[in-house]
């Protein structure tokens, strides 16, 4: 199985190049971050290839797909995105669709984010790169997101109809909106192209919490999905140990680690 670190979740305010040598020296050969725009790309492309790491997702800019009238700045975003995405050797662009829009149908929104989507496809396409749509949870850390069950979200990828276009499932979101954790992606891994886990609640390390995750990684492993698990969660332990504690953890379980 194929783990990547979100550097900027459990590295959180710390010296990114250095994040990037402590998550090598525990085990994982790749990364993740969220904004592009306010980094060091070319500190992080060097230290990238001087670690022999992959950059497993980044995110694009911020722009909802719920307003049509910001359509083509989304698009320009997306291909922004995949300027860089293609500078760092990064095949997954992750976005957010927007806040629901008060006042307004929530299927004129849902057309409005397929619609999007759809245009966004043939970049993608060009660029070999699959960009995951991430349903988010609205009743702890994202009040008043359009996309809060993952049962439109993979109704949208159907709509969309493209390979390149597919569902980033968060674990510790998905659990807090709806459970039902196991089932449902064994049921849609045709339409998931990238995970992330916290434990639930409180989004800390994956060990922790109500979910038991080794269950939940042997399921995903099982289906034969080749993509990335994310670590997209706030440490209350040292980060370093942390992963390396939960990389110990999982080999116990009987999980390997690609």
């Amino acid at each position: 199985m194929q783990f990547s670190v979100s550097i900027d979740a459990v590295y959180s305010g710390r010296d990114f190049v250095k994040s990037m040598q402590e998550i090598k020296r525990a085990g994982f050969n790749a990364f993740e971050f969220w904004s592009w725009w306010d980094k060091n790309l070319q500190a992080i492309q060097a230290a990238k290839e001087a670690l022999q790491l992959t950059v497993a997702g980044i995110v694009t800019k911020y722009i909802s797909l719920t307003d049509p009238s910001k359509r083509q700045e989304y698009i320009e975003g997306v291909k922004q995105t995949i300027a860089v995405a293609q500078m760092l050797g990064c095949n997954h662009i992750i976005s957010q669709v927007g806040q629901e829009i008060p006042g307004v149908p929530r299927e004129e929104q849902h057309r409005s984010i397929v619609e999007g989507l759809k245009a966004c496809v043939p970049f993608l396409k060009q660029a070999g790169i699959m960009l995951v749509i991430e349903p988010l949870n609205t009743l702890v850390d994202h009040p008043g997101y359009y996309l809060y069950n993952s049962k439109e979200a993979f109704q949208i990828v159907d709509e969309v109809g493209s390979p390149y276009v597919k569902v980033l499932y968060d674990i510790y979101h998905m659990q807090i909106m709806e459970g039902n954790i196991i089932s449902t992606i064994t049921q849609n891994i045709d339409k998931i192209g990238h995970f992330h886990v916290a434990g639930v609640p409180g989004r800390h390390e994956p060990y922790t919490g109500e979910l038991y995750y080794l269950n939940i990684l042997k399921a995903i492993e099982a289906t034969g999905f080749r993509g990335y698990v994310g670590l997209e969660y706030f440490p209350v332990e040292d980060a370093a140990l942390g992963l390396m504690k939960f990389v110990n953890w999982v080999k116990s379980g009987g999980i390997r680690l690609d």
